[in-house]
Parts: structure tokens; sequence; C-alpha cells
């Protein structure tokens, strides 16, 4: 086996090798533990299979439009219990970065958020007040003679735009948020880079999609907070005082996930093919992106090949 190929985990013994070669283990969401509505075939199994090993399972996703709190009850839903700790959504991240690294004034400094209602929740649990987001005015046709927000001018408190995935995305949300983005002193958060993402056959449109609008209507670049910025690496580390060489990152992208854990200096890596990316991807050489230490059909062949 050359440096550097990836191992797939098609038998007990490869099963045995990945469970034991790490204490820690991250994992996306959407793709690799269920899709949409629906869990993959023996995720849960295999979580508790981590459990009962004495490993560590930590949730990290990049989809911004549901807070912490609001995985909590997905993963209830599916019979899972986890706790809002061991969540790192790119919401989450976003709202971190806006008080460490920004370091805006709950009470003071207003953010206005291009984007679903994760992201509002997380900024009001850290004192913030948003603007625009779920705001049902939103919804209406634009017309700038019109607009609410532009009738009574932009509010002067706004400090900082975040952008994420937004399924009601129109005219009158890119409209009001470049006017936002226009502003030098307004900062640019986006929540993550991800162009697509898959649910029940499909691939639609990601945040990435939306971010790279406003981004090229206002001629600025965001600072994006989910993967594979490791900015969302530093925070879970210092949350959880991992060690890097034994933790390991299970998700369904190459440039994202995998990427995250490559760059981030974790011990491991997992590909999962029940999200975006292929066999032929995981294997490919000399390509633009990383290539995962493992690669498995779904998450649930490391619970069934133990069996």
């Amino acid at each position: 086996m050359t440096e550097g190929y990836p191992t797939k985990i098609s038998n007990k013994s490869t099963a045995q090798e990945f469970l034991d070669g790490f204490d820690t283990f991250l994992f996306d969401c959407d793709g690799v533990l269920w899709l949409g509505k629906h869990l993959l075939p023996h995720v849960k199994e295999t979580l508790s299979l981590l459990e009962k090993s004495g490993k560590q399972a930590i949730f990290v996703t990049n989809n911004s439009t549901k807070s912490r709190a609001a995985y909590c009850k997905k993963f209830a839903s599916f019979g899972i219990e986890v706790t809002q700790d061991q969540i790192f959504s790119s919401s989450y991240s976003s709202a971190v970065y806006v008080r460490d690294f920004l370091k805006l004034k709950p009470g003071v400094d207003k953010v206005w958020i291009c984007g679903e209602a994760g992201i509002a929740e997380e900024l009001a649990l850290m004192g913030y007040e948003s603007i625009g987001g779920t705001d049902p005015r939103l919804d209406e046709q634009f017309d700038a003679e019109k607009s609410p927000f532009l009738v009574n001018g932009l509010d002067p408190a706004v400090r900082c735009v975040v952008a994420g995935l937004d399924s009601k995305i129109n005219y009158h949300r890119l409209a009001i948020s470049l006017q936002y983005l226009q502003k030098p002193e307004v900062h640019f958060i986006g929540t993550n880079v991800d162009s697509t993402y898959p649910q029940k056959g499909y691939i639609f449109p990601g945040a990435g999609s939306v971010i790279n609008s406003l981004a090229y209507a206002s001629g600025r670049q965001p600072i994006y907070c989910g993967k594979p910025n490791q900015n969302m690496l530093n925070t879970i580390v210092s949350s959880k005082n991992l060690q890097l060489s034994k933790s390991c990152m299970v998700g369904d992208r190459l440039n994202t996930d995998i990427r995250f854990g490559v760059e981030g200096g974790l011990g491991g890596t997992l590909l999962v093919l029940t999200g975006i990316e292929t066999e032929d991807r995981a294997l490919e050489e000399n390509s633009d992106h990383p290539r995962p230490k493992y690669y498995a059909e779904k998450l649930g062949d490391v619970y069934e090949y133990l069996q």
C-alpha cells in the first residue's frame, strides 16, 4: 500500500483497526448520520458501540439553519441522546467569532442575518440582537421605495453581516444584505463554504452558493467559520481538551470534512460515501483535495463488520 493511500473499511480487521486507533470521533451530520429526516443504517448502533468502547463522540456540522438546542431535538427524534456540549455547528462557531474575535458589544452592536433561525438563536444566547434573518417582512416582493428596511434607513448599530444557508433566499434578502456589506466598517462572516448538500437522493444548493452571491455583488470575501476553517477546530480543542493525534474526523465531503481533519492535524479521517463523494474521488491522486486515511460505504459498516 502506497503512503497516504486510503484504507477501505471492508472487513472485521479494518473496522477494529479503525476503532482502536482513536479516542475521539468528530462526526459531520448531514450525509453521515442522516439524510434529511432519514437516519442512515446502523448509525445508532455504531454510536452506541463507540460509547460502550469508552470513545468520545463530538458532532461538527456546517448546517447553520439549526441551533445546538435544535440539533439535540433532532438527535432525540432518532432515539439518540446527545448533550448540547457535544455539538459544534457553524451557527455556533459564527457566534463565537462575533464574540471572541470581532468583540462586538452585546446590547450595543447588532448583527444583520442572511440566513435561518440557528444563527439568530446562537447569537441571542451570547446577548446579541440580530435583525433580518427570518423576519417575515423579508418574504415580501422587493420594492426599494417600500421596503421597511430601506424606507426607515439602515440600522446604524449593525456592525456585522452573518450569511448562511437560507431556504427562503430571495431578492429582498440579498438586496438588504448588500446595503450593509457596502459599509466598510461592517464585518462579513460566512457560516460555511459548502456549495451543495445532499438530501433524499438529490443535491441542493448549499450555504456557499448563497454567500458567494453576496461576495460577488459586494466585491468582498467573508471570514468563514465552519469546516474546514480552523477557527472551528480551535473552539472544539479548547472546549474538549482534544488530543489531536487520537482524534478522527468522519465526514462525507473531501473539501470540507476531510480537509478540516487533515489541515487540523487530526490523527485520522474517515470518508463515508453516503453523501456527496464517490469511491473514485476518494482514491484520486494529484487532486486539489486531501485524501482520507479511511473510507467506507457507510458509517454503519463499522458496527456491521464487528458483529
